[in-house]
């Protein structure tokens, strides 16, 4: 048996960028990237997720040999891309934001010549050609100039370019920018075929559900620099866990209530509200206020005044939702509405690059840090004034499918709706 540990197909270590701004680059100097480290194992595909401006395209270029770092070394499977980027090169495949094809070729013309720089004999690199346009459903346009292609067509021709040579690590910047909602899934599908034959992929996407779909680990960057690493579902549950939102009738007969005759929804009815959901949740029920689109109706039928709606960090799903209703029918209290919903990457995103610093916590669970006092609490901090800084939070993997994907069946919301 060998012992061998899997060499990473991409290993980032302190990488550097900086430029300058302004007419004749005399402006001041922006830092693109600042200290990146990034380690990409073989065989898996991990999404760099950021805003414009991020850095995540310039990390890109110096992985593909297309711009020398200021600082800091990329080695692609054992090969030092900046002491050899020629080699470097022979086992790296880039497809970009736009496609790099020639329109008066054809879809089979345009592959063949890019096997052929790569160093492959024509036969060669027909044979691969022909073989990447039946993989990528192209067959039936094979023949036809490339400028009478659809955009998705387009960009699944520029994927079987950057495939021909069979690479080592396949770069997907932006995969499917400019694509219809449709062409995205399609170039989802097409992609993720590619990956379940063993390619490793570095994606870089502004769009969170493409990460979200495709990639084992993402990084968050921003301004340059790492904000948190993990799998879609360790970064959404750093982020502050399930909610659960239950919508009460205005008015109710409270059992338990000291004044449990009366039809109004009083003060002694909120305060056995918030203590049912404190005994089912994770944290401390919130009253939301009055929901003036619904209303209830009691036990006998009549009409309630405007539902009021609560909250509560809930750890246990669908199960929070029937304990809850369960637990305030038994107090008289009438449930319109209950519904338990999850973090998606659009608030890992929101939180990790607007308004929070994370810390990393041995534990492994996440931890935020108040800059100003140093203090520190699991969870996330909502606190609108506390700036975000270069530390970043590394969550540990964690077994959440067979197949080492995050299961995607739980984005959303879980909805219960009671009658």
């Amino acid at each position: 048996m060998d012992d061998t540990p899997a060499r990473n197909a991409l290993e980032i270590r302190g990488l550097r960028k900086s430029f300058r701004t302004g007419i004749f680059g005399r402006g001041p100097r922006v830092h693109a990237l600042n200290g990146l480290d990034l380690t990409v194992p073989s065989g898996t595909v991990h999404a760099l997720l950021g805003p414009n401006g991020a850095g995540k395209t310039t990390a890109v270029r110096a992985v593909a040999t297309l711009m020398r770092p200021d600082e800091g070394s990329v080695v692609v499977d054992g090969v030092d891309v900046l002491a050899d980027p020629g080699a470097a090169r022979k086992i790296i495949g880039v497809s970009g934001q736009y496609a790099a094809v020639d329109g008066n070729l054809t879809g089979f013309e345009n592959l063949r010549m890019v096997g052929q720089l790569y160093g492959q004999s024509r036969a060669e690199a027909s044979a691969r050609a022909r073989e990447l346009i039946a993989d990528l459903n192209l067959e039936d346009a094979a023949d036809r100039p490339m400028r009478t292609y659809s955009g998705g067509m387009r960009r699944r021709l520029d994927l079987a370019g950057a495939l021909i040579n069979r690479p080592s690590l396949v770069i997907l910047d932006e995969p499917t920018t400019g694509l219809d909602p449709r062409g995205r899934r399609q170039m989802w599908d097409v992609i993720a075929e590619q990956i379940a034959g063993g390619a490793t992929v570095l994606l870089t996407t502004q769009y969170l559900e493409e990460a979200d779909a495709l990639a084992d680990e993402i990084t968050v960057i921003d301004h340059g620099t790492i904000r948190a690493q993990g799998s879609a579902a360790d970064l959404k549950a750093a982020t502050g866990g399930s909610i659960l939102t239950v919508v009460v009738a205005g008015r109710t007969s409270l059992k338990g209530s000291p004044d449990g005759d009366s039809p109004e929804y009083d003060s002694p009815g909120d305060e056995l509200v918030a203590s049912a959901l404190a005994g089912i949740g994770v944290g401390t029920p919130e009253r939301l206020g009055t929901d003036e689109t619904r209303t209830g109706h009691s036990k006998t039928g009549e009409s309630t005044a405007d539902a009021i709606r609560w909250s509560v960090p809930v750890d246990s799903g669908t199960r929070s939702a029937v304990a809850a209703v369960k637990a305030l029918d038994a107090l008289g209290i009438d449930v319109v509405d209950a519904a338990v919903s999850t973090p998606t990457l659009d608030d890992v995103f929101l939180t990790l690059t607007g308004r929070d610093t994370q810390t990393r916590d041995t534990s492994g669970s996440a931890r935020v840090e108040d800059p100003g006092t140093g203090d520190t609490t699991t969870g996330v901090s909502r606190t609108d004034d506390i700036e975000i800084s270069s530390s970043r939070t590394v969550f540990e993997p964690v077994n959440s499918g067979t197949n080492g994907k995050s299961d995607n069946s739980a984005i959303g919301s879980e909805r219960l709706r009671v009658h």
